[in-house]
């Protein structure tokens, strides 16, 4: 009991603490609190009006509905991972406590906050939903409660177990094209309906039935149909919450004892690439060279490589779930909008460089300097885009089935990565921010620069965009011909953005290496 006490003070030690940090953590905090409790009253209530529904309905929904409550508890801890410390075991490795003793404050520490109080709420919602009877009260009680810690220990399961994968880079690549799978996932049932492929009460029945045997089914059924059937579901669900709690133990416990490699030194391989055969030696190939290790290296790179891909695929999707017919200007479409995804991953160039940013600027003597830092950092970034675009436009027109837009669809991204380029040239020297050097390929800005990330994005939307305008009145009218200048109107838009950039940024050099290096 003291153990519980004690982790949940500290958990709630914790919390509290955001509301003596600054202006910009307060609110945040507090608009988290805002959301957890909007989200819980309107889950608990939906749940609640399952009562007008059919009971069998109902009952599917609420198994649905469990099934994804654990599997989300699965993958966001994840993807938090490296930003809250208490999911590493290996930062609590050294408090004098027994395994048994620290797996009980960890699990206080989970149940302890917004996030797993709104859970429960509107867990709890599916008794007022679903339960019939009193039978059905009272085996939906703990059906409720165990549901609830089965999410808590199944979550605390993953986490230990990854834990130590989690601290490699590789392993945290592993994660970030998982959790971009999942993302794409959870748009295939609504893909499927868009496109007329299944009835919706069929699908919900079939992934109720497929689900019905698995713990979050029987803690809903349990409330549906009481007696002894429930009375069983419960005692196997309470099995299974037992067998789960067990297993994480054990990877607790191993998890102490085993030695992090993720701090062991990497092997230095010295070896002439690409970019030392075509480029003469000097700053503009030491710049490329650095910018493509980091590509191949950094998670945070791949990541954003990565998403922008994924966001078109999605995009692609969407635009061609509806079964209208689709002209040519869908493959323009999809092209420039991953090439505008690629070109604003440069919209901070320098926030991943943090504080050895410091010796980018001792290099720069001049402003020409910074120009030749710009254009090696944007010529590494062509070097990939550029065959990238030309293999979406081709996929994108045969996709449509307009093959003769794929040239259009080329011309189109080639230009928009240029323009994109040359924006965000400009918004890395005028909105600077840090990007965390975190364990989580997923952070944003430091505390407190938020409202600078914001801004940033948006800025370079509304720049790109600005300057398509010319193109997107000419596809207007059909003049798909006018393309064939996208390309060198996006160079010419990269060279002027760079140059206005270098002129403002020289002047504020150091100014910009304080905004990239906030401490998080």
């Amino acid at each position: 009991m003291a153990t519980v006490l004690l982790f949940g003070g500290l958990k709630l030690r914790l919390l509290a603490g955001n509301l003596r940090g600054d202006v910009q953590r307060k609110l945040g905090f507090v608009f988290t609190l805002i959301m957890a409790v909007v989200l819980a009253l309107f889950g608990f209530l939906l749940m609640a009006l399952l009562r007008l529904a059919p009971h069998d309905v109902a009952a599917d929904l609420v198994t649905v509905a469990y099934a994804l409550f654990l599997i989300g508890w699965m993958i966001v801890p994840l993807l938090a991972f490296g930003l809250d410390d208490t999911l590493d075991p290996a930062r609590l490795s050294l408090f004098p406590l027994r395994t048994r003793e620290l797996a009980v404050g960890l699990f206080t520490a989970s149940a302890t906050g917004v996030w797993p109080a709104a859970t429960l709420v509107v867990t709890a919602g599916a008794l007022a939903g679903l339960a019939t009877g009193v039978d059905g009260v009272l085996l939906g009680v703990p059906a409720v409660l165990l549901q609830f810690a089965l999410c808590l220990v199944t979550s605390r399961l993953v986490t230990t177990s990854l834990s130590g994968a989690m601290r490699t880079r590789r392993g945290r690549d592993v994660l970030a094209v998982s959790a971009i799978f999942v993302v794409l996932l959870a748009q295939l049932p609504n893909l499927v309906l868009n496109r007329g492929l299944g009835d919706p009460a069929a699908l919900l029945h079939g992934t109720a039935s497929l689900l019905r045997w698995t713990p979050p089914g029987m803690a809903a059924h349990a409330m549906a149909a009481g007696g002894l059937t429930g009375l069983a579901e419960v005692a196997v669900l309470a099995v299974v919450v037992l067998v789960v709690g067990w297993l994480w133990i054990k990877a607790l416990s191993r998890a102490l004892v085993m030695p992090d490699t993720s701090v062991r030194a990497a092997s230095v391989r010295r070896e002439s690439g690409l970019v030392d055969r075509f480029l003469p030696d000097g700053p503009l190939a030491a710049v490329v060279t650095k910018e493509l290790k980091y590509t191949r290296r950094e998670p945070r790179f791949r990541v954003s490589w990565f998403v922008a891909i994924v966001v078109t695929v999605v995009l692609a999707f969407s635009l061609t779930s509806s079964g209208a017919p689709m002209g040519t200007w869908v493959p323009v479409l999809l092209t420039a909008s991953g090439a505008t995804m690629i070109a604003l991953q440069s919209g901070n160039a320098y926030g991943l460089d943090g504080p050895s940013l410091w010796m980018n600027v001792v290099a720069c003597g001049s402003e020409q300097g910074l120009r030749t830092d710009l254009a090696g950092r944007h010529l590494a970034n062509a070097l990939l885009a550029t065959p990238l675009l030309a293999a979406l436009a081709v996929a994108a027109g045969l996709y449509t089935g307009h093959p003769g837009a794929i040239v259009p669809a080329m011309l189109a991204g080639w230009g928009a990565l240029g323009i994109g380029l040359g924006v965000g040239a400009v918004t890395s020297v005028t909105i600077p921010y840090t990007v965390p050097e975190r364990l989580n390929a997923f952070s944003g800005a430091a505390p407190g620069q938020g409202g600078q990330a914001f801004a940033s994005s948006i800025g370079a939307l509304l720049g790109i965009a600005a300057l398509s305008l010319p193109f997107v009145v000419a596809l207007v009218f059909g003049a798909l011909w006018v393309l064939v200048l996208a390309p060198f109107y996006g160079l010419l838009a990269e060279v002027l953005g760079r140059r206005l950039a270098a002129k403002i940024g020289f002047g504020r050099l150091p100014e910009l290496v304080a905004a990239v290096s906030r401490p998080t």
